[in-house]
Parts: structure tokens; sequence; C-alpha cells
């Protein structure tokens, strides 16, 4: 027999530059202009343009702690951003620091899809304790995209797929994933998605009559958030009890989109639950059900409609055991802890002491401000203010903005609003955002552990900035920001 040759090794792949991989320490050195750079070459640079035009975007963040950062010059910032729904429990709880340090330092079991999780166990039981009637079958993947794709298909699937039709609101944000991203109703997200999907009027019971009766007996689920956060807008009650019982009658899955307000921040558990009886059947969640440091997320659902869809020995992978990242330890060990923490501090009380100084506030400005503050709405711990108006100027930017700008219809709200946010940061050292959905509000919804006194403080910087009028600080605002990238 022939002897056999050795293997020559392939050639290395030349590095990229001097330094091929960085590690950890390396990152934690970088100055902010390298950061600018390595996205600019590595994420996306028009990310970069975008969000250097405001301060934040241009320093870097040393630590966070509860309500603040602290910025690597040392400066400290009051967020009131909440993390975009994140945050209820704040920057860096001690409590859910400590859960993950142990679960590290016993070296527990990450995942194995052939070994029982406890993790995962007893975070099920307590999503079914601490929610009303049977809601109780629950699947954890790891984003609110993914709950909602979940959800929806768990509805398909309870109807043996011979339902073809989901409806959804025009006004809804439930991902950016090519299913979610088409449930979505904001025309931005116009691209190939799943089939049968149809529309009807937010807060509207007529408009989802008339698209149940444009589909007979084809519906089958009906997806709505209670409150939206990005436009914040809320559901009636009369809305949404008629929904259950449209639902009930044409034996329709009902879901209710809760990833942005649940855990408290609109004052009571989940918004729902503020109507006693009042049931989906199935609810999402995500956002802060992690506690800020763990990317998890849910569905659950009502008994009867959950195991008609999933509980046999064919489809029980179908759902579950298949996936991924699906109920990671580490993540579910987190998630106890957060919903612990919000339970036993009454995140939902928090939620209104917050309300109890900003709603008062907020609508005081806009009395005192009427030609800047078209309106103020919110619950709980989560407000939007609606800035308009504005001087002649934004007609000249928005001649000069980029041709994708200036064709935006919302460009110059969105100019006057950041206008404000940028002041509210370099002035007060108070960290807010905006939403890109709806009439883009100005958001502020605090974490659910921040004091009140930092509450007052945000209202009366934001009446302080107000103040100096629009046309000084959008001019302002230009030449810092906008002026130097266009």
């Amino acid at each position: 027999m022939p002897t056999a040759q050795p293997v020559p090794p392939l050639p290395p792949y030349p590095p990229r530059s001097e330094t091929p991989v960085y590690t950890l320490d390396d990152a934690e050195r970088f100055e902010v202009g390298e950061v600018h750079d390595l996205y600019r070459r590595y994420v996306n640079k028009s990310q970069v343009s975008l969000m250097t035009s405001f301060g934040f975007g241009r320093e870097l963040v040393a630590h966070a702690e509860g309500a603040h950062l602290t910025l690597t010059d040392g400066r400290r910032i009051l967020d009131v951003t909440g993390g975009v729904g994140v945050l209820n429990h704040g920057h860096n709880h001690p409590r859910i620091l400590a859960v993950r340090e142990r679960f590290a330092r016993e070296r527990r079991m990450e995942v194995h899809k052939t070994y029982f999780s406890p993790y995962l166990a007893a975070l099920g039981h307590n999503l079914a304790e601490v929610l009303p009637g049977d809601l109780s079958m629950s699947f954890l993947p790891n984003s609110g995209a993914e709950a909602v794709e979940g959800a929806v298909k768990l509805a398909f699937k309870y109807h043996n797929g011979k339902r073809r039709t989901v409806l959804r609101a025009d006004r809804a944000f439930h991902g950016k994933l090519l299913g979610s991203g088409g449930l979505t109703g904001q025309s931005q997200f116009a691209f190939p998605t799943i089939p049968g999907i149809d529309t009807f009027t937010y807060n509207d019971l007529a408009s989802v009559r008339r698209a149940v009766a444009a589909h007979p007996g084809d519906v089958y689920a009906i997806l709505v958030e209670p409150f939206s956060a990005s436009t914040i807008e809320a559901c009636s009650e009369e809305f949404l009890r008629g929904l259950r019982e449209l639902c009930d009658r044409e034996k329709i899955v009902l879901i209710f989109d809760e990833i942005y307000t649940g855990w408290g921040k609109t004052g009571t558990l989940f918004h729902f639950m503020r109507y006693p009886g009042l049931l989906p059947d199935v609810l999402t969640t995500s956002k802060s059900f992690g506690g800020g440091k763990s990317s998890i997320s849910a569905f659950v659902a009502r008994e009867p409609v959950f195991r008609k869809a999933y509980d046999n020995l064919g489809d029980a992978l179908l759902q579950s055991t298949s996936t991924t990242y699906y109920g990671f330890g580490e993540e579910c060990a987190t998630a106890l802890e957060a919903v612990n923490i919000a339970i036993e501090d009454d995140y939902p009380a928090r939620a209104r002491a917050i309300g109890a100084v900003l709603e008062p506030g907020l609508r005081r400005l806009a009395k005192e401000h009427p030609d800047t503050v078209a309106r103020v709405d919110g619950a709980g711990a989560l407000w939007g203010v609606f800035i308009d108006g504005g001087p002649r100027i934004l007609d000249l930017v928005a001649k000069l903005a980029p041709g994708g700008m200036a064709r935006d219809p919302r460009f110059r709200t969105k100019l006057v609003t950041c206008a404000v946010i940028s002041a509210l940061y370099q002035d007060h050292g108070i960290f807010a955002y905006y939403t890109l959905n709806g009439r883009n509000p100005l958001i502020i919804g605090p974490s659910l552990i921040t004091e009140p006194a930092d509450v007052e403080r945000t209202v009366d910087a934001l009446g302080t900035v107000l103040d100096e009028g629009l046309g000084r600080l959008v001019t302002r605002f230009v030449k810092q920001k906008v002026a130097s990238q266009w």
C-alpha cells in the first residue's frame, strides 16, 4: 500500500492590521474617536453620523448605577430614558448583579436541551402566579420580536393552519424582523413579511369589526398593544373589552403585546390588568423582564390555547426545545430575580408615584408653552411631550437637509424635539430620547427606582429649556451638531 502523505498546512490568513484582535483591556482603553472609527468601519457609519448629533453620542460611559450614568470625564448624567423600557430596575441593580455573579461563581449549567432547568421551571411558575386567569403556559426566547412571532405562530397553530389572516393595528411597534416588522404598523417597515396581514385603526372597535368581516372565518389572531409606548397612545377599556368579546365570538386568538409596558411601567403590573376580568389569550413581555442585564423574553398563553396548539408528542419540539437560545440558565435566573424585585418593591406603585410628579408638572409646562407643546400624554412612569411649532428657520433647514431627510414629513418636528433633547443633556445633564414612530414625542420614562426629587428636577429642567424658545434652541442645535455633518 502506498504510504499516506502528510497534508500540508494551509497558509495563514494575513492579519487585517498590526493588531488582529483586541482584548477586553484594549476595548476599555478606547477613546471616543477610536470607537467612532471602528463603528464606521465595522458597524454602520450612518449610525455614527446620526448619534453624534447629540452630546451623548460624543462621549463614553465609564459606569452606570441606578438612574445615573458616569462619563469617562467624571460627569454624572441623570438617565430618564429608562433604557427604552429595559431598565425598570435601573442600571446594575445590586440584587440582579448578585444573582448573575452567584450563577457564574458556582459554575451552574447554562443550557442543555436534554436536561431540565430548575430556573426555567421556577420562572414559568412565577409568571403563572403573578398573571391573572389561566395565563400559565410560557415560552422563553431571546427578544421581544421573537416573542411576538412565537405568539402569532401559536395562534396559527391553534387553528391548525386553516385560517390565514392576522390583524394588527395601524399604530404599533412589534419588532424589526421580517415577521414582526410586517406586524409593526409603521410605514418605514414596508418589506417582505409573513402572508395574510391586514390592518385596523388603533383603538377603533368598528374598524376591527370591519376587518374581521372582510375575512369571514379566516382571522386566526388579533395583535395589539394596550398601551402603545412608541406613540404614547392607549386603548380604552371599552375597546379592549369589545375586542375580547369579538374574539370570543369569532374564535380568534387575542394577543396583547406588553413588551415595553410590562412589570409596572404604566402603574399596573401589566397595562391591561387595570381592567378587572380582562384577559388576552397570549401575552408577550421582554425588555425589563431581564432586569436590565439579561436578554430574555416570553409569551405566556392561556392553558387551553397552548395545549391545543402544542401539547402533543408530535408538536412539543416545534414549540420549545429545538430553539437554541430558549431558556438559558443565567437568563432565567436573572429574570427570576427581576420578577421578585418588581413584586416585592411594588414597581406599579413606584410608577404611580413617578406619574404623580410627571403628570401635573408636564401639563403645567404645556399650559405655559402653548405654542411649543401641542400636548402631553402618558401613564405611570411613561410620558410623552409632543413638541410642535417652531420658527421659520426650520423651513430653511428643511430645504438644506439631505434628500432623505427633506422628504420626511416629520422632519420639522424631529428637529425641534432633537434640539430640546440636546439642550437637556448639554445644559442640565439629563438624558432623554424621542420615538421614531407616531408623532415623535419626547419621552420621559425613568427607571422605577428613580427618586421623586430627580423626577422633579427633570420637569424643572425641561421648563428652563423651553423658556429659551425654539428659535434659539434650533439655531444652536443646527450650528453645533447638524451643520457640521451636512
